[in-house]
């Protein structure tokens, strides 16, 4: 077994500004590139599935929170079929008091 090498992520002195948010609304789940690909270059992502079926919705839901871990961002959900994925630079703030369910998806 060769052991990995623990690679500490660089950043830059300064973040980027940020001047957009891309808002998805995929349909199934090969949308996944567009929303990884964007999510990759610094940009928080919203991503609505309401027009998916919950099986590939779940699945594109494991992929970006995969996506945000692996990048040192976070995905929060907005409501029960909206989530927003922030890169690392970004702080989103709520002023909801509420608990979080344990569950992203819960019946409406």
């Amino acid at each position: 077994v060769t052991p990995l090498r623990r690679v500490t992520p660089t950043r830059g002195a300064q973040t980027p500004a940020m001047n957009e948010i891309l808002t998805v609304h995929p349909r199934e789940y090969r949308d996944a590139q567009q929303i990884a690909e964007t999510f990759r270059d610094g940009v928080p992502v919203i991503i609505n599935l309401s027009q998916m079926n919950e099986a590939e919705a779940k699945r594109l839901i494991d992929f970006a929170s995969g996506l945000s871990l692996g990048l040192f961002g976070k995905i929060e959900r907005v409501t029960s079929k909206v989530f927003l994925l922030s890169p690392s630079h970004i702080a989103v703030s709520s002023d909801s008091q509420d608990a979080e369910d344990s569950s992203f998806f819960v019946n409406s």
